[in-house]
């Protein structure tokens, strides 16, 4: 059995931002649990009240698969979220692999996770008013993964979960490529490769 998924969930998480990647890796057979700052709930900014199931201080990297940071209105509006940054940190130094979608790539840029990966976010001037030292390693993308870590801009749910799947090697190249255009282009013909893969 596959170790789980460790979604984090903090105050102003971004709703639309994990949901594509957490449904399809649930449907292919993952756990989901929840990491809050505290067990104590939080609430996301379309007002969805979550329960943690574990505190950030409990969660090793040992028992994931994967460790995904949403984006949320307080990455940039202090330091509440960098203990999140520093267990991405302690993930990536596991060898376990890690996704960060909007503001989460500035929390990763800050903590330095950037400096040496190719990565992408909103836009560029985005992460270069971290302060950090990754800005010739930005790419012009929906979503890329270097180095264990995956980052996407906030528009790009569909891609961030591609990336997912294809990192965790959650479905074959062909059925990763099928699922995108049908969530992403809404093209119809990729469903009969879904369907004939058993992803559907």
């Amino acid at each position: 059995m596959s170790k789980p998924v460790y979604l984090a969930v903090y105050n102003t998480l971004a709703d639309w931002e994990p949901g594509h990647a957490t449904a399809q890796l649930a449907r292919a057979g993952y756990g989901i649990r929840t990491v809050g700052p505290t067990r104590e709930p939080v609430t996301t900014v379309g007002g969805l009240r979550v329960q943690p199931d574990l505190a950030l201080d409990d969660v090793r990297p040992s028992d994931a698969a994967l460790l995904i940071l949403p984006g949320a209105d307080l990455w940039d509006t202090g330091d509440e979220l960098a203990p999140f940054a520093r267990k991405a940190r302690e993930f990536l130094d596991a060898g376990v692999p890690v996704a960060a979608i909007c503001g989460a790539t500035a929390g990763m840029a800050r903590e330095g996770l950037l400096d040496d990966r190719d990565h992408t976010s909103a836009i560029s001037f985005y992460l270069a008013a971290t302060g950090y030292g990754g800005g010739e390693r930005y790419v012009e993308a929906d979503a890329v993964t270097d180095g264990g870590l995956v980052t996407a801009g906030p528009t790009e749910p569909v891609a961030f979960a591609r990336e997912i799947l294809r990192l965790l090697k959650v479905y074959d190249d062909e059925a990763v490529d099928a699922w995108y255009r049908l969530f992403h282009d809404s093209d119809a013909e990729a469903y009969a490769v879904l369907e004939k893969a058993g992803v559907l």
